[in-house]
């Protein structure tokens, strides 16, 4: 272990892939860099260690990608899954940067393989990690090492020092080789958002927080984004906003990971514990949809909701750590998910009479559509009427929270007076609102890790050299 009592040059605040990006880059830039992992050796990695793939601007196929995805097309996507709410000049930056990234992030260990297939539709879009994230989040860590990273785990940090927007230090909850107070000349956030932090979610979702789950890491309280906001950084994002899926509400409060989502919801339809339909099922291609479910059951009573499909549908989708529960009979379903048989009839015959034919193809927006049904499934409709007839329980499962640091193009936060931090810089869910004002789309939280985590690493480095 090195000496910690020795100041560094960088000195970064978390484990996963941001973090492991911004110590890489600042190693290679020269710099020394030390990385404090809250969470044990065994869990380190945070929400990475559950992801699977990243969304980068390409101009060509590749051996793993089918086609081409262009700067202005990912802009597109952006833009309307966030309704606008981004900062234009930063997300733009980060699409011309993610072009680069999928070269860099295989130097730098990371081996990619084919798509996933089923409903991601996401040959084209993204990428996807040989052996998920705990195997590329294995490989960033091998690679910092080698490199002469220093990592200290189960290093919570308590407290930060930071004077007229300048980092001078770090205080650890319980020593580490003898050292308490970490010293660097330059500071890289990388400890995600507060979505694990309950009470803080109940600030603003109320007591309907109590029954959110939390797909990832139980590490992620926002401890560090709390003090970074109250030492004067400026705040960006909306508190009540984050990426959020409808996962099985059998999953376990932290940690459940990607096993727990459900990606059938295009094919059956979603009622709540009234048995009543509240949203389009079919509204868009899923993965541009499947992170608002999360939000949408959340104001539901109870936070509670179904999908309901039927037989003829269940190889069609990828399967989930938990089975269907099934019933010969809509009644008997029912009755089983807790719900008012005649009420769960009603709602699936007047889905079943509104349904017009179409030509099916999950794949693109097709024809296949309700009339005079409101909420209308405006894609991908088709009668349920083949038992035995199958449910998933699903309640909000929040990935990462919104609310967080303001930064510049250089990674670097702003601060509350409008100007650059002296030396701290963030990247990953700490600063995803920049981008990210609202909605989601798959990989793109992986997008902004990697390329404000080498940005920051890079620009940490420079500043500390200075």
């Amino acid at each position: 272990m090195a000496d910690l009592k020795k100041k560094f040059d960088v000195l970064v605040i978390g484990g996963g892939n941001a973090a492991l990006c911004a110590a890489i880059s600042a190693r290679r830039a020269g710099a020394s860099v030390l990385v404090l992992e809250g969470a044990p050796k065994f869990y380190r990695g945070g929400n990475t260690r559950h992801t699977r793939n990243m969304r980068c601007a390409h101009d060509a196929a590749t051996d793993i990608l089918t086609g081409p995805y262009t700067e202005d097309e990912f802009w597109d996507d952006l833009l309307r899954l966030t309704g606008g709410q981004t900062d234009e000049e930063l997300a733009k930056f980060m699409i011309a940067e993610s072009k680069d990234i999928l070269n860099w992030i295989v130097e730098q260990g990371v081996r990619w393989q084919p798509s996933l297939g089923g409903t991601l539709s996401l040959g084209r879009t993204n990428s996807f990690f040989l052996g998920g994230g705990r195997a590329m989040l294995n490989a960033l860590y091998l690679t910092a090492e080698k490199l002469g990273v220093e990592i200290a785990y189960d290093a919570e940090v308590t407290d930060l020092q930071i004077e007229d927007g300048m980092f001078l230090s770090a205080t650890l909850k319980q020593p580490i080789d003898g050292a308490s107070e970490i010293r660097a000349s330059a500071l890289v956030a990388a400890a995600g958002g507060f979505e694990a932090n309950i009470e803080w979610l109940k600030e603003y979702w109320g007591d309907a927080a109590d029954n959110f789950l939390i797909r990832g890491t139980p590490y992620n309280r926002g401890s560090i984004l709390k003090m970074l906001l109250d030492k004067g950084v400026q705040e960006i994002g909306d508190p009540t906003q984050c990426h959020a899926v409808a996962i099985d509400a059998r999953a376990p409060k932290f940690d459940g990971g990607i096993i727990t989502r459900h990606d059938s919801v295009v094919f059956g339809i979603v009622v709540n514990k009234h048995a009543q339909r509240f949203y389009d099922e079919g509204e868009d291609i899923w993965p541009k949809r499947y992170a608002i479910w999360g939000r949408l059951v959340a104001v539901q009573p109870d936070q509670i909701a179904y999908i309901i499909f039927d037989s003829t549908v269940v190889t069609s989708f990828m399967p989930t750590l938990f089975p269907p529960i099934a019933g010969a009979t809509l009644a008997e379903l029912a009755g089983k998910l807790g719900l008012e048989p005649t009420a769960l009839e009603k709602t699936v015959a007047d889905f079943n009479a509104a349904v017009r034919p179409g030509t099916f193809d999950h794949t693109i927006l097709d024809d296949c559509r309700t009339e005079g049904l409101t909420p209308p499934k405006t894609h991908w409709a088709r009668k349920i009427e083949t038992p035995p007839y199958l449910a998933y329980p699903v309640r909000p499962g929040i990935t990462f929270t919104y609310l967080g640091t303001r930064v510049n193009r250089q990674a670097r936060m702003v601060m509350k007076d409008g100007k650059p931090s002296a030396n701290m810089f963030a990247a990953g869910e700490i600063m995803a609102g920049n981008v990210l004002g609202k909605g989601y789309a798959a990989g793109i939280g992986m997008t902004i890790g990697s390329v404000f985590g080498r940005v920051a690493g890079r620009e940490a480095a420079k500043n500390a050299r200075n």
